[in-house]
């Protein structure tokens, strides 16, 4: 069954659809819409995509569907459209797909993955166009201040307070980023050709009208030649005032410092950010998912096979059978042991640091990611959807003391002092969707260069049409619907 719900305009050339299993009507997530040989686009976790015709170098005459578990579908564009793609699931008969020349059990095939690592994923120089969203959201689940005392009239209890009530308590930020990605096995080079940043600036504001109220009153109660001396705990460190009140001039060049566009970091955080997904994963020495590294520690079972695409796969579930930390799903190639697909979740923290009120655990670890043969018949990554979640926590005293070395007699001048219970958790979402590779020579990256001055354009509410025209992965419906009013 086959039932159209799509949006298409030839003329324009822009295509949106959303996939969806025909039975149950719900999207099917992360499966492949393709439009050339090594290139297509991902549906994101509600089923919905979206393609610029225009932007392909070799017009199709139709795109191609594949989803695991799932018909494959060749769909015209002639053909009348209306809103969605139904498809049917389809159970894959053993006996009717796939032979073997020899049986092999589960551990056997686990190790055959791991024997092929080193030769069944890309090493060489690559160019990948990708599409790379972050979406930030950070809860504040408790702030609490247990005033002690302050010499300074205007920092007291009800002072503190307000500064309570003006921290966000949750907060969303949200960066898109079209790119070339440029990577060898060792270094990699970005080039950025569009980027949004999607936040509250409103929160901004508060903050800095908290902060110039805080100089304010610094300003005009401490002595020249003051330091402050701060200290949590046993712990105590030193702070000169003049370092903290900047005259106005040298303010005013840190500011056009900061505008400059040299030393502008969005190009290095997004760099830093692919960088750090790409280390972690599966294959990779640096990774923390160490079920295959750590195999004696993981139960691997064989729960069937599957497809995607053109390939025949191994299901394979792992858990952990001794103090390991993560279970989840591999799919292998029948043919040549890779790992096309991976499915795993942490079923413990993975780190807790609790050090003189000090804490901090790694909560969540979780995700998707895809891969596929590039021209040079070896895997490259094709997706990615991981969340990684961290809880953060201060529970301690407080005290600020200013001192004074040219006073005579006592040197403290004043003293601020509190109890701090603060708690925070903070869940990082990337996706990464690679729509082509092209292999490049040595020379070619290292000749290379970074846009590094480029800049993302605020929004503050999502805006359907700052995209058009290009390929990207679908929001969802978190981030269609934000607005920095609604904050």
């Amino acid at each position: 069954m086959l039932v159209w719900l799509t949006t298409v305009n030839l003329c324009g050339q822009s295509f949106s659809s959303r996939l969806v299993d025909a039975k149950s009507g719900q999207g099917i997530p992360y499966a492949t819409i393709r439009y050339g040989s090594n290139a297509g686009v991902i549906t994101n976790e509600e089923g919905l995509f979206s393609l610029n015709l225009d932007a392909l170098e070799e017009q199709q005459d139709s795109l191609y569907i594949s989803c695991m578990g799932y018909e494959k579908l060749a769909v015209p564009f002639k053909r009348k459209l209306d809103t969605a793609i139904a498809i049917s699931p389809k159970p894959i008969e053993l006996q009717e797909v796939f032979l073997f020349n020899q049986e092999l059990d589960v551990d056997e095939i686990i190790d055959l993955v791991k024997q092929n690592l080193a030769t069944n994923y890309n090493r060489d120089p690559v160019k990948l166009r990708l599409f790379f969203r972050q979406s930030s959201f950070n809860d504040l689940d408790k702030f609490n201040i247990d005033f002690k005392k302050s010499s300074i009239e205007e920092l007291n209890k009800e002072f503190l307070d307000s500064v309570v009530s003006i921290l966000p308590k949750t907060a969303a930020y949200y960066t898109e980023s079209l790119c070339d990605f440029y990577k060898t096995d060792s270094e990699h080079r970005l080039r950025i050709e569009k980027a949004a940043e999607l936040y509250d600036k409103n929160n901004e504001g508060s903050m800095d009208a908290l902060s110039e109220k805080l100089e304010r009153i610094f300003k005009e109660n401490v002595k020249p030649n003051s330091y402050l001396k701060i200290k949590s705990g046993i712990f105590g460190t030193k702070m000169q005032l003049d370092s903290v009140f900047d005259s106005e001039e040298e303010a005013k060049t840190v500011k056009q410092e900061l505008e400059e566009p040299e030393n502008n970091y969005f190009l290095s955080n997004r760099k830093s950010a692919l960088h750090d997904l790409y280390a972690q994963l599966f294959y990779n020495d640096e990774t923390k998912l160490n079920f295959l590294e750590k195999s004696n520690r993981y139960r691997f079972s064989l729960k069937g096979y599957s497809s995607i695409g053109e390939s025949g796969v191994y299901v394979i579930s792992f858990e952990p059978k001794r103090a390991a930390d993560f279970r989840g799903t591999l799919y292998v190639n029948l043919d040549d042991y890779a790992v096309m697909r991976l499915d795993y979740e942490n079923v413990k923290s993975l780190r807790r640091i609790r050090l003189l009120g000090l804490s901090f655990e790694e909560r969540v670890y979780k995700g998707t990611t895809l891969f596929a043969k590039g021209a040079n018949g070896k895997y490259e990554l094709r997706f990615i959807d991981k969340i990684i979640g961290n809880k953060m926590g201060v529970r301690r005293p407080l005290r600020v003391i200013e001192k004074n070395k040219y006073v005579k007699g006592r040197r403290k001048q004043n003293e601020l002092s509190m109890e701090l219970d603060i708690s925070n958790f903070n869940r990082e979402k990337y996706e990464v969707v690679v729509f082509d590779s092209d292999l490049i020579s040595a020379v070619e990256f290292k000749n290379t260069e970074e846009n590094e001055s480029v800049r993302a354009t605020y929004l503050s509410q999502y805006d359907p049409d700052f995209w058009k025209g290009y390929n990207i992965m679908e929001p969802n419906e978190a981030i269609r619907s934000f607005s920095a009013a609604s904050q």
